[in-house]
């Protein structure tokens, strides 16, 4: 897992805010699915081979300077190590190479045949470790149970209802940036496909807790039935909260979920009484150090985390058919006035912000409205938002044209900027670097979102000296 941040900073809607110190993907972005008879059906999981997958993984670090970090030969005989695993098992394997990566190395995506491919399930690890270890809880635990898991569902092969991808990430310790290189390359169209990611990091902890990230979402249903089915009453996963892959993931609108045991927190009284452990000790004292070996698993703790994924796997993707999206969801334009030829009709926030700027140089991409935040060359704050509803069940896109253009002369700093959120979510952060001679089509999927109202925001912040201009038009939200 990430170390904790000194600071982060989002932009935040209060009507979307969740417990703790994370974000919350809105409860109604997953289809719902049957749970009673999926629990029934799924395999145990053998957490003897679980630990055997760690044990290579400890090995191949041994072998490697002690190390697994991403970047190194550590990490790529890991990648190599579960790739082979899988290819045998009759998985599509592939490596994607993180070029934004601070070490370049590769992600590692498997695709286990079957199921319609535009209804995906989707689970997730990082498999690199920091520099002082060989990262056997953080993260050999979610890298080794993911793995095990494919295998028995390749063994198994049963008739799916979905398609199960699994992937495994380079680069999390330094910012999640393997991650984040694959989610933020997806389509608009392949994020709607996604139905739900579910990342699993640190599943192992020695004092471990039960979290589940997004608890209350309608993505963390199956994980926590399974987790409620052995008396277990998980918690909220507040210490992981943006801190792991899934975050990757909520940025760009896929809900998410997953299970943890915890890190360098400290497990409390009340906690130590109901799951046993060490009350005010941390959950993995070994955090980010050279003692996170083999002997740093908790076998409880990670068998129940590996049953509870296959029980998700039975529920969300395992025969029989996921509830269709309902009737109503159409092409229909959510937003009112989305090319500004009504002024700021529809429109909230910056007064004179919205007109016809075409006489100043910034022409309209169409018709002739448009809204103009900043150019001002000093310290300024301008935004426009609209809300908007989501039909429950739809699949949902945010689209617009923007024309970046600046004074600014620099390649490397982002002077003034551009930040585009629904409700607490940043879809994106454009700056001064993106500056160009005409508009650029950006596209977000708000898919998130559906079943209730989220307010989208252009917010742009411009520094004391040089002008940055951020000209938007023909914004659309779109559900199909």
């Amino acid at each position: 897992m990430l170390p904790r941040p000194a600071a982060l900073t989002l932009i935040v809607s209060a009507s979307l805010l969740l417990a703790g110190a994370g974000l919350a993907i809105p409860a109604a972005a997953a289809p719902p699915v049957t749970l009673t008879p999926a629990l029934a059906a799924a395999p145990d999981i053998a957490v003897a081979n679980v630990q055997a997958h760690l044990t290579q993984l400890n090995t191949i670090a041994s072998s490697n300077g002690g190390t697994r970090r991403s970047g190194t030969a550590g990490y790529t005989a890991s990648v190599a190590y579960i790739k082979g695993k899988l290819q045998a098992a009759g998985y599509t394997v592939a490596e994607q190479t993180c070029t934004s990566c601070t070490y370049r190395a590769n992600n590692l995506i498997a695709d286990w045949p079957g199921g319609p491919s535009d209804q995906i399930t989707m689970l997730g690890a990082h498999l690199d470790s920091v520099a002082a270890g060989p990262g056997i809880n953080d993260n050999g635990s979610g890298s080794a149970t993911l793995l095990e898991n494919a295998l028995v569902l390749a063994q198994q092969n049963p008739t799916m209802s979905r398609h199960v991808r699994f992937a495994w990430w380079a680069g999390e310790e330094q910012g999640l940036q393997g991650s984040a290189f694959y989610a933020n390359a997806l389509s608009t169209t392949q994020r709607g496909q996604i139905k739900a990611y579910y990342n699993f990091d640190m599943v192992g902890s020695p004092n471990g807790g039960y979290f589940i990230n997004h608890i209350t979402s309608a993505a963390a249903a199956p994980m926590k039935a399974y987790w409620d089915s052995l008396g277990l009453q998980p918690e909220e996963n507040t210490e992981g909260a943006g801190r792991s892959d899934d975050y990757s993931f909520e940025r760009v609108g896929i809900p998410t979920s997953g299970y943890a045991a915890g890190a360098s927190a400290k497990k409390t009284s009340a906690q130590a009484s109901k799951w046993g452990g060490t009350a005010n000790s941390a959950y993995d004292s070994c955090y980010h150090q050279a003692c996170d070996t083999t002997a740093n698993i908790n076998a409880t703790v990670l068998n129940r985390a590996a049953d509870g994924v296959a029980s998700t796997i039975w529920a969300t993707s395992v025969g029989g058919t996921t509830t269709p999206p309902p009737t109503g969801c159409t092409g229909a334009q959510l937003l009112t006035n989305p090319g500004f030829e009504s002024g700021a009709t529809g429109w909230t926030g910056t007064t004179g912000a919205i007109g016809q700027w075409s006489s100043q140089g910034q022409a309209a991409h169409g018709g002739t409205y448009s809204a103009w935040l900043l150019g001002y060359g000093s310290t300024h704050t301008e935004s426009i938002s609209q809300s908007v509803t989501i039909p429950a069940g739809c699949s949902a896109t945010l689209t617009f044209w923007v024309h970046v253009d600046s004074a600014e002369t620099t390649t490397t700093t982002a002077y003034d900027k551009l930040t585009v959120t629904a409700g607490s979510i940043t879809l994106a952060t454009l700056s001064n670097l993106n500056k160009a001679t005409g508009y650029t089509q950006k596209s977000y999927s708000l898919s998130a979102f559906a079943g209730q109202s989220v307010t989208l925001k252009f917010t742009g912040t411009e520094d004391s000296s040089l002008q940055t201009s951020f000209v938007l038009d023909d914004a659309a939200v779109t559900v199909s």
